[in-house]
């Protein structure tokens, strides 16, 4: 059984700085292409960042660019996302998923709150 569990989201000050993981069970992770979404209330999922699955690199939202980074450790089979210099309109609830082509599993949200 596939499961997907985010952590690390908070409530924290614009400015601040959180790190969220995903911790993958029942797959692979480095076989997997992983990737950040999140949604705000009232607003549809969107993608945040994304990293390959074989070749490593890395793509960002423009709204996550040079402030967030999004990393793997393949023998923790963990995905991050390192978030620096929130902003309020980053609040929202931020999911992980792991993409094969077109199925992609997902996790249950892990909720960042950024005050200002």
């Amino acid at each position: 059984q596939v499961q997907l569990v985010e952590s690390g989201g908070g409530l924290v000050q614009a400015g601040g700085s959180l790190r969220l993981s995903c911790a993958a069970s029942g797959l692979t992770a480095s076989t997997y292409t992983m990737a950040w979404f999140r949604q705000a209330p009232g607003k549809e999922r969107e993608f945040v960042a994304r990293i390959l699955r074989n070749s490593g690199n890395t793509y960002f939202a423009d709204s996550a660019k040079g402030r967030f980074t999004i990393s793997r450790d393949n023998a923790k089979n963990t995905l991050y996302l390192q978030m620096n210099s929130l902003k309020p309109e980053d609040t929202a609830v931020y999911f992980c998923a792991a993409e094969l082509g077109t199925y992609s599993y997902w996790g249950q949200g892990t909720q960042v709150t950024v005050s200002s």
